[in-house]
């Protein structure tokens, strides 16, 4: 069963993978414009915050519109237009952790380091997905080196330097925010590797455990992202009116007196 849409793409209603690239694509769409337009309700220490993660969700839309035309029309992976909106979205997404600590007394060699470790996480993925040969050790060794920059942001938001100055910092809103983006990066970033296992030479692969078919990968990166990216923006944009209420509190009071 196929719809046709303006007469050029043809959208199979039965495969979910289809379904969820243009569900991907519209939901970071409308979480773009909703953060973008939320700016100029929290105060100035925020909108940077709130800015990046509309940068988040906006690039991720752009890449899904044109990964879900890729799909449809190949019914292939789209490896490289997928690693090419992690590499510009999932440093930002660490960024938001430098941002919500910075006031906390965050250097910028922080930045740098979770940065950093986005890179590598990427960078070691792409070569597992791109270049494999379809043997387990192929991916095993991408896999591994990856996951040393995966395991380093999750450690510096549990108990690192993200999570110290947390602590240190005096506002409630921001410890418990930055404990959510923590629980995204041990739960929603999980799903990646358990997507990264189902292709050829993966433990949950056919050559594997037979869990997983490389065809689930993308159902699982699709739904990874529409969950850590909106999530994230979510989460910054719950703290940046909690601590924008908290600032124009005191000044409304005072002209009621």
């Amino acid at each position: 069963m196929q719809t046709v849409l303006l007469d050029i793409m043809r959208i199979p209603v039965d495969d979910p993978v289809a379904f969820t690239f243009f569900t991907g694509y519209m939901a970071m769409a409308a979480a773009s414009v909703f953060f973008l337009f939320e700016r100029s309700t929290v105060t100035d220490k925020w909108k940077t915050s709130l800015l990046v993660s509309g940068l988040i969700t906006g690039i991720a839309a752009v890449h899904y519109y044109y990964m879900r035309d890729y799909y449809v029309t190949t019914h292939e992976t789209p490896i490289a237009l997928r690693y090419i909106d992690w590499t510009l979205t999932v440093p930002l997404m660490v960024v938001e952790f430098y941002l919500l600590v910075r006031a906390a007394g965050a250097k910028a060699s922080l930045l740098w380091k979770l940065i950093l470790a986005a890179v590598i996480m990427l960078v070691f993925g792409y070569i597992g997905e791109a270049f494999t040969d379809g043997s387990m050790s192929h991916s095993v060794l991408w896999g591994t080196l990856s996951t040393v920059g995966y395991v380093y942001i999750l450690y510096s938001a549990w108990m690192g330097e993200v999570a110290q100055l947390a602590a240190a910092s005096n506002s409630v809103a921001v410890q418990k925010g930055v404990r959510a983006l923590a629980w995204f990066i041990l739960v929603g970033w999980a799903i990646y590797p358990i997507g990264y296992m189902a292709m050829p030479g993966g433990w949950l692969g056919p050559d594997g455990a037979g869990l997983l078919r490389p065809h689930d990968l993308d159902l699982l990166y699709n739904i990874a992202d529409a969950i850590n990216k909106i999530g994230f923006g979510l989460v910054v944009y719950g703290i940046a009116r909690s601590e924008s209420a908290v600032k124009v509190a005191p000044a409304s009071a005072t002209l009621v007196v």
